[in-house]
């Protein structure tokens, strides 16, 4: 698998624009980004090149209009990110994180039950 590319938090904000639809025009970036973000499109314009850049977007241009597609997914980013959070935040101690995560948030009965059933299927592995 290459490298992922450290991903800014305003061009995640992009990235997960892309990964709900693509291919995608620059365009249809703007229009989505213009409802949920304060963005002027010079600078949806700019992550997107950025992005482009880093090579997490790829393109290709069809008819004059550039359309965009994700070269990494997001199951493999967000993994990338988890890791990071863990290496820079606990010190790489997933045990840590999971105990604090927990004893801060409220969970459900379902949660919990489930986070168990998790456990267990690690364990047996």
């Amino acid at each position: 698998m290459k490298e992922i590319p450290a991903i800014s938090d305003a061009e995640w904000e992009v990235m997960k624009v892309v990964w709900g639809k693509y291919p995608i025009t620059a365009g249809e970036i703007i229009s989505v980004m213009e409802n949920q973000k304060d963005w002027k499109p010079k600078t949806i314009k700019t992550l997107i090149g950025r992005l482009v850049k880093k090579d997490v977007l790829g393109y290709e241009e069809k008819q004059r209009v550039y359309c965009y597609y994700p070269l990494i997914s997001q199951e493999d980013c967000i993994q990338k990110e988890n890791k990071s959070f863990i290496k820079r935040v606990y010190n790489g101690a997933v045990k840590s994180m999971l105990v604090n995560f927990i004893n801060d948030s409220e969970l459900t009965e379902e949660d919990v039950r489930e986070l168990q059933k998790l456990l267990q299927e690690r364990e047996e592995n």
